[in-house]
């Protein structure tokens, strides 16, 4: 599982290095990990072959044609990076997607228990924020839900 939160470093090469915890998540036949812009947030995503294959499975649920399936086969696929880890245990990169998520000095990968997200960091800071405030309103919600439920309220 992808736990935690760390902050990184790029180096001049775009490289950082990935958590040993991550690291050994991934772990597979392919020595790294799989990359592509999040669908949800403006960020990274990536994680390990359970990852890919999580993708696989919805994707294949859609028929051919379906217009979402084709969204997702362009997201996912056609956005899709495998970055190898080096000797050091760094993943670099790719420029494109830097550029794209405003990854420049310092980053935050962010591990949400199958996948984790890569954030610039003052980005990924106000989005947390944001977050926050939306998890703590719905679990209020949430729990006046469940609450009605046992009373047989309904709703």
């Amino acid at each position: 599982m992808f736990l935690s939160t760390f902050e990184k470093q790029l180096d001049a090469k775009r490289r950082f290095v990935v958590p040993q915890e991550f690291r050994a998540a991934a772990a597979s036949s392919f020595e790294g990990v799989f990359c592509f812009p999040s669908i949800e947030a403006d960020c990274l995503e990536g994680g390990g072959k359970a990852l890919f294959d999580r993708y696989e499975a919805l994707i294949e649920e859609l028929p051919f044609g379906d217009p979402l399936r084709s969204s997702l086969e362009l997201v996912v696929y056609g956005g899709m990076n495998q970055l190898a880890f080096d000797t050091a245990g760094r993943v670099t990169l790719p420029e494109r997607l830097c550029d794209q998520f405003g990854l420049t000095d310092w980053v935050v990968v962010v591990g949400l228990k199958d996948r984790f997200q890569i954030w610039d960091r003052d980005r990924f800071h106000a989005w947390r924020e944001e977050q926050r405030v939306a998890a703590r309103a719905g679990l209020i919600q949430l729990r006046q839900q469940q609450r009605n439920a046992r009373l047989g309220g309904g709703k």
